[in-house]
């Protein structure tokens, strides 16, 4: 796999914008989807300790549904106007 070359300075901010509207909202919403999704465990059920439980255990139905929940948030995000 090809490694992108690091830029810096004031063309890294026109690099990294020209990259971004090249990109549909949804391809956008989606990879924002996944950074939630992968750093804070979002749809996934907590982890048992000792003592008392919480939940129980998703099902992989529920955990893909809280993902479609999590897409369609992060779309609406998106669309939404800055400033209004």
């Amino acid at each position: 796999m090809a490694e992108e070359p690091v830029v810096e300075g004031k063309g890294a901010e026109a690099l990294g914008t020209a990259r971004a509207e090249g990109r549909s909202k949804d391809e956008v919403a989606l990879e924002l989807m996944k950074f939630i999704a992968v750093t804070t465990g979002y749809g996934k059920a907590t982890s048992s300790s000792a003592g008392f439980s919480g939940k129980a255990t998703k099902s992989s139905e529920e955990y893909a549904d809280a993902l479609f929940q999590l897409f369609d948030r992060c779309r609406v995000a998106l669309a939404k106007v800055p400033g209004k």
